[in-house]
């Protein structure tokens, strides 16, 4: 049978495949272990060359307030590779995690050791639409039957970590695992094909080569520095087998790291950059742990430029999706950016974080909430809230929570309301703390305030004893902690009553004088305890006298006013003598003056002798 008009067939076939290349466009993630927001020369860094990246910058979107969803490794790489939070996943600190020792005030919360089979990653999800798929790198989310060929990828390769000096691989495997993924490329150039490199590089310890090191002697760190270089001449091989195989303009690809840049000394390390003018760095919630580099370019739709939306690196899962034609998750807790890249809109919504751990940086347990340039955090081993106006203040110098207690209680509502809904995990208070290590820890020196010297070398010796007190793993301390919270008192009267709702998480409705809220609990030892309550009232209503009893022992402490309800801070009001085993703790108004007593979150008893 003949068949007429065969060239337009032929002009049409070829117009759809055509059409269809540019709708599966190929996806190629670089992703540096510890790179810090100002590691590369496009974001501002001078002593350290990165020409590929920098050209990759001019070529694409460089974003200028990219976070990461945790401060670590694994959790940061949970939300890159399927959309979901950490907290969601319960992978919240790398794996397995800092160990639980006596200058911790709480234990660690659980996690998985490995991802969820319900968290899909983008392997499994664009496996059904025909790509090719390859993990190479650092993988870190689960071991032996859960690595990524188990989880949607057709190909691993790890590639060497610590390949050494002088290894033709780089000091951090980087070049051998860039010519792994260059072959990946070529193998797989005539179909869609997702390409996910997770660089060892620039992770402690460090190794280059010495002639590198040599040529960055006036660098900050010079195997640092030498490192860098050999990242972006990594990232620079990849980048050249896009062009070289004509397939630059239809590949999406994605550089990033998966958390801040690492600002103190650790293992053998002197720190390994700065991060200034943000604070702190890897595993902190300041900015300088969870900002990252981000860049993208994707010449077939996107116009390069600069974009300042706050974004998370989890809305790479929903986007790329987006661009591929694929089904998203039925779970997602990030957005799809394309709305940010291609019509410049902006999201208008608010950014979550979770860290109930302690990290070998300094890092403690923790939550944030950022909405629009205010950013809240929640310090979890006190209830302590901390606000600060990024617009203004993008070092987190000024602490702006006493100055806006209605703001702090709506941001603070807000992270307790996310909480909830993704099911993140609690923390205990921990029975065998040891309040000294503690404060060898965190207290005597404050890492998060560190500013850097001309030299990395220059700081170890200010840094050593900082870090003997971090390297310590004794777990056994005399200051028992015992956390008492809102949600499982007794109450007894009329008005009091524990209110639920996430603003809210308080014993509240304290209108009447007569009423009383009650624990019953354990302790492990007798001794004489410190008292301390997370308290919140309103303006003008402090004032009334509030008594805890506990069997024979009493004490009376005076409301302060924090200016709202539920703007609660964390208060010493005296101390308690507890025998050991079951005791009764009694809260109590004595005088009330205005119209409530107080709002009251939690008490917290700490042994002192």
């Amino acid at each position: 049978m003949p068949r007429p008009f065969s060239g337009l067939t032929a002009l049409a076939f070829l117009l759809f495949a055509s059409l269809s290349a540019q709708s599966t466009p190929n996806i190629v993630i670089l992703f540096a272990d510890d790179l810090g927001i100002n590691d590369l020369g496009c974001f501002g860094r001078k002593d350290q060359r990165t020409p590929n990246l920098d050209r990759l910058a001019a070529e694409g979107a460089r974003f200028t307030q990219a976070y990461a969803a945790a401060s670590v490794c694994s959790p940061s790489r949970a939300a890159i590779l399927t959309g979901q939070s950490p907290a969601r996943v319960k992978i919240t600190t790398f794996l397995n995690g800092r160990s639980d020792r006596a200058s911790h005030r709480l234990l660690a919360a659980k996690i998985n050791l490995q991802l969820p089979a319900e968290a899909k990653t983008l392997a499994e999800l664009l496996k059904p639409r025909g790509y090719a798929t390859a993990a190479v790198g650092k993988w870190h989310l689960g071991g032996k039957g859960h690595q990524p060929t188990d989880r949607g990828f057709d190909e691993y390769f790890p590639g060497r970590a610590n390949a050494g000096a002088e290894s033709p691989q780089g000091g951090k495997g980087e070049l051998g695992q860039a010519d792994y993924g260059v072959k990946f490329i070529e193998r797989n150039k005539d179909k869609p094909f997702l390409l996910y490199v997770g660089f060892d590089n620039p992770h402690i310890p460090l190794f280059a080569p010495a002639k590198a090191v040599a040529a960055k002697a006036d660098a900050f760190h010079p195997t640092y520095a030498a490192l860098i270089e050999s990242l972006d001449e990594a990232c620079g091989r990849i980048l050249a087998a896009l062009e070289r195989n004509g397939l630059a303009k239809n590949t999406l690809v994605a550089f990033a790291s998966d958390n801040g840049g690492v600002h103190i000394s650790e293992l053998k390390e002197s720190p390994a950059t700065y991060n200034a003018p943000s604070r702190a760095g890897k595993g902190f919630l300041y900015e300088g742990g969870i900002r990252t580099p981000l860049i993208v370019r994707y010449p077939a739709r996107l116009t390069p430029g600069e974009i300042s939306e706050p974004v998370l690196l989890g809305d790479l899962v929903p986007t790329i999706c987006s661009l591929t034609g694929t089904p998203a998750p039925a779970v997602l807790d990030f957005n799809d950016l394309s709305p940010v890249l291609f019509e410049k809109k902006s999201l208008n919504r608010p950014l979550f974080w979770h860290q109930p751990h302690y990290m070998n940086q300094g890092g403690r347990p923790g939550g944030v909430v950022r909405a629009g340039s205010w950013k809240l955090i929640e310090h979890y081993e006190d209830g302590s809230l901390e606000l600060f106006d990024l617009s203004r203040d993008p070092s987190e110098t000024k602490d702006l929570a006493a100055e806006e207690p209605a703001r702090v209680a709506t941001m603070r509502g807000e992270l307790e309301a996310w909480r909830r809904s993704v099911g993140a995990e609690g923390m205990r208070a921990n029975p065998d703390f040891s309040r000294a290590a503690w404060e060898e820890c965190f207290v005597r020196t404050d890492v998060t305030r560190l500013r850097a010297l001309p030299k990395s070398e220059a700081m170890r010796p200010l840094l050593a004893d900082w870090r003997k007190a971090m390297n310590d793993a004794s777990k056994l301390g005399s200051n028992a902690l015992i956390h008492l919270e809102a949600r499982d008192a007794k109450v007894s009267g009329e008005k009091l009553k524990y209110e639920e709702p996430p603003h809210k998480d308080t014993l509240g409705f304290w209108v009447n004088a007569a009423d009383t809220a009650s624990w019953t609990f354990d302790t492990p030892a007798a001794g004489n305890y410190r008292v301390t309550v997370l308290q919140g009232c309103g303006k003008d209503q402090g004032g009334s006298t509030v008594a805890l009893d506990c069997g024979a022992s009493s004490l009376e402490f005076t409301v302060e006013e924090t200016g709202h309800f539920q703007r609660f801070i964390p208060r010493e009001v005296g101390r308690l003598t507890l025998a050991a085993g079951t005791n009764t703790l009694k809260v109590r108004p004595v005088k009330k003056v205005k119209n409530a007593v107080m709002d009251l979150r939690r008490v917290m008893l700490e042994r002192v002798d």
